[in-house]
């Protein structure tokens, strides 16, 4: 039986800049349990996923009880580690964001992500107060003894029109990069940032493995890897994709077009 710790020191050893650790973003106990078994390393959850999987916006819209409930049957569920999405935190200031991760971390989350941007997603957070949301972060993980991996994620690039990414802009995320760094982080998460130039450079100068989410925009997977990324994620796309199969099933079902694609016999041995 691996424990806790272990699983928060594994996390830890499968970021590599390089050889990127890749995560298929899950958002109940059903999906991360169906990614396990096609070989996942790791399971990571989305907030945008989980809050609409639960017919909530996201934006800590999701109550933090059920946040907890889900991340809870997740990490039970499965034996992989987990690391969840907690937005912003989920808490106005840093001794909240303290008491916060401590549940987290008590409901079996080996990692975390934590982004910059405000609760009402207009602006980012100062270095200074971002950094102290992390210093509670890595507190937290303290108290415990559990080595949580704090993973920071960066708006720069959600905020700014992607044809207008510039060096200025990568400069901007550096020194984010450093400061969150010096405060307890352990990754950053730079979602957005598509330009393969501008992701080889963060890579090239972070102090932290950079983690990129997979878009229409970004360079393949592979390509990724060669630019110096460490860890690869998909955010809301899997969800999405699955929803959208959904209603193109249910369509065909409503029609009364049982074609092979719906079936039944298909999921039954």
């Amino acid at each position: 039986m691996i424990t806790q710790l272990e699983q928060a020191q594994h996390l830890h050893d499968l970021h590599k800049k390089g050889d990127p650790l890749i995560l298929i973003n899950v958002w109940d106990a059903g999906s991360a349990q169906a990614v396990q078994e096609i070989g996942a390393k790791v399971i990571a959850t989305g907030s945008w996923s989980v809050a609409a999987a639960h017919g909530y916006e996201d934006g800590e819209k999701l109550p933090f009880d059920l946040v907890l409930a889900n991340l809870k049957r997740i990490s039970e569920g499965v034996k992989l580690p987990v690391t969840i999405d907690m937005e912003g935190g989920y808490g106005q200031y840093p001794a909240q964001v303290l008491e916060s991760v401590l549940k987290v971390i008590e409901a079996g989350a080996v990692g975390i992500n934590i982004e910059d941007q405000t609760k009402n997603g207009v602006g980012l957070n100062t270095i200074e107060d971002q950094c102290m949301r992390i210093a509670a972060a890595h507190k937290a993980a303290e108290q415990t003894a559990i080595p949580l991996f704090i993973n920071v994620r960066t708006d720069i690039f959600l905020q700014i029109d992607p044809n207008h990414h510039n060096d200025s802009h990568v400069e901007k995320a550096l020194q984010r990069a450093h400061a969150y760094a010096a405060a307890g982080a352990n990754g950053f998460f730079a979602p957005g940032l598509s330009e393969a130039k501008h992701i080889e450079s963060l890579c090239k100068l972070s102090p932290l493995p950079v983690n990129i989410m997979i878009t229409p925009r970004t360079p393949a997977p592979r390509q990724l890897a060669e630019l110096g990324v460490a860890r690869i994620s998909y955010g809301p796309h899997p969800y999405l994709h699955l929803m959208s199969t959904l209603k193109a099933v249910s369509i065909k079902a409503l029609a009364m077009d049982f074609d092979e694609a719906l079936d039944p016999t298909r999921y039954f041995f």
